[in-house]
């Protein structure tokens, strides 16, 4: 069956396309294929199934909202806040459909921005990969911001101390640098330095960790579940609904850290998406029952912009300090291994960016022993845990928000495009009602994105626009394709349709 998915080769080329063409150009999928694991002086390893995958998505996203993020957006929805859990849920799910028939079909490293790359030409991958690189880079950085108030938590408990404001909090909340965040943030690069099984196995433990410290919270805050508490459910009406769904979405974005190990998996077609969906459908439930309690047991007035909501509301149900203690334990190994996976999944975009010749060589050379992007790994990780230091958690969490939305939306289109440009192509899993269900996803995304205010759109549009400057005056000219460096990956390109056709 003849493919009208991947253009000849020298249409790439500068001197046969005018500027426009050259910004639609498409990186054939055989290619992302064929360079899989491809890196500057070594390959990544193939070490990962089903169940580190999963773990992996699970890592990145549960706790973020919970742990950290639930004392902004109760205030905002009221105990309607549940809904808001559900309305991002749906939202997530529509795009994760759409993640999931994509990275059984396209299981390389890039996630979203290889995906638009062979839909959508270079110019859309670029924007594309550059919201990614917000929407990882920014949450690591917001994360790791509310993994040190837990952190203050455990220690006011255990040893009766804590950091103080000028060490533990960005100069916009009254401190002059938080440590914390900072230590967080190098610790897990110091598991990444590793390898990719080493960092997966330490995952799981703290996914583990976390899911035993959500249901902790759940037995011990239902007994002081007040009926009354929902007595007046939507106080703010739909518009705070959904602006709390907006800021909730930040909780979500975990589930597409899974397709950036897509290099690294073993039987990355088969197993991709259904971690994907394992992990949506897990973190969802957790989410909405610890919610559901959480304001049974504290009127939403009382909630505050504390970061540490839970492990408050624990001592205030039991008037014991211990509850609260174990819970910040817990909160403090869950959100460190959202810092992690999340970390995981920034270094890995680059790397698949960098491989295509749109940001520097550093970012995609690879380690011999290790198997990993090293250099990658300690630059994002130093940049990452500065920015965690210096920037208040609000700020983040919404900025990544608009980042996600974005990439999201691209997602849903390039399903559909996909499917009308290379109809024959071998799939492991099918978006169902196609193209009404990614439409519905990139029509939640959009209305998502209208939710978030004013500086919000500011900060992406300033985002952008240094993101065009920088790839106009760089990855423009020395992509592989304005190159004609792909040529490489043609030879193999039967081979990757042959095992994309055993799949099938």
């Amino acid at each position: 069956m003849h493919d009208h998915g991947a253009p000849p080769q020298s249409s790439s080329r500068p001197s046969s396309a005018g500027t426009g063409a050259r910004l639609m150009r498409r990186k054939p999928v055989e290619a992302l294929v064929a360079e899989g694991g491809q890196g500057e002086g070594g390959s990544l390893r193939r070490s990962l199934g089903l169940w580190q995958l999963t773990m992996i998505s699970i890592g990145a996203t549960l706790g973020t909202g919970i742990f950290v993020v639930l004392g902004e957006a109760v205030p905002k929805a009221g105990p309607a806040v549940t809904v808001s859990f559900v309305i991002a849920g749906l939202t997530a799910l529509f795009s994760a459909l759409s993640y999931a028939e994509l990275a059984g079909t396209i299981p390389v490293s890039g996630s979203s921005y290889s995906y638009t790359y062979a839909t959508m030409g270079e110019l859309i991958a670029w924007i594309c990969g550059w919201c990614l690189v917000l929407e990882y880079g920014v949450s690591v950085a917001a994360v790791a911001v509310g993994w040190g108030e837990y952190l203050n938590e455990l220690l006011d408990g255990t040893i009766g101390v804590t950091i103080p404001d000028a060490l533990s909090a960005p100069p916009g909340d009254g401190g002059l640098f938080n440590l914390p965040a900072l230590i967080v943030v190098l610790l897990a690069m110091a598991f990444l330095l590793g390898g990719a099984r080493e960092s997966a196995r330490a995952n799981t433990v703290m996914v583990v960790v976390k899911i035993a410290a959500l249901l902790l919270f759940c037995l011990i805050g239902v007994q002081g579940f007040r009926s009354g508490n929902y007595a007046d459910f939507m106080p703010l009406g739909m518009a705070g609904v959904s602006a709390a769904g907006a800021t909730l979405f930040f909780s979500y974005i975990g589930f597409d850290a899974a397709s950036t190990a897509g290099e690294e998996a073993r039987n990355a077609q088969r197993d991709l998406p259904r971690a994907i969906m394992l992990s949506l459908i897990i973190v969802t439930a957790l989410y909405v029952l610890v919610a559901a309690v959480a304001v049974g047991a504290l009127p939403w007035q009382e909630f505050t912009d504390s970061e540490a909501a839970l492990a408050g509301i624990m001592k205030d149900v039991t008037g014991d300090a211990i509850w609260g203690t174990l819970l910040a334990a817990g909160a403090v190994i869950a959100i460190a291994s959202v810092v992690l996976t999340v970390l995981y999944g920034q270094t890995r975009i680059l790397f698949a960016m960098s491989r295509d010749g749109l940001v520097p060589k550093v970012f995609s050379r690879v380690h011999p022993k290790s198997g990993t992007p090293r250099v990658n790994t300690v630059i994002v990780s130093v940049f990452c845990g500065v920015l965690a230091a210096a920037i208040p958690l609000g700020q983040l969490a919404d900025a990544t928000s608009i980042g996600t939305l974005f990439a999201f939306a691209l997602v849903n289109v390039a399903v559909v495009v996909l499917r009308r440009t290379r109809p024959g192509m071998a799939r492991t899993f099918r978006v169902p009602l196609s193209p009404l269900t990614p439409a519905l996803g990139f029509g939640f995304c959009v209305w998502m994105m209208g939710s978030l205010d004013t500086v919000t759109w500011v900060v992406f549009g300033v985002w952008m626009a240094v993101g065009l400057v920088f790839y106009f005056s760089y990855g423009y000219r020395r992509s592989r394709l304005a190159t004609g460096a792909t040529s490489v990956a043609t030879g193999a390109a039967s081979v990757a349709t042959g095992a994309n056709s055993e799949e099938k």
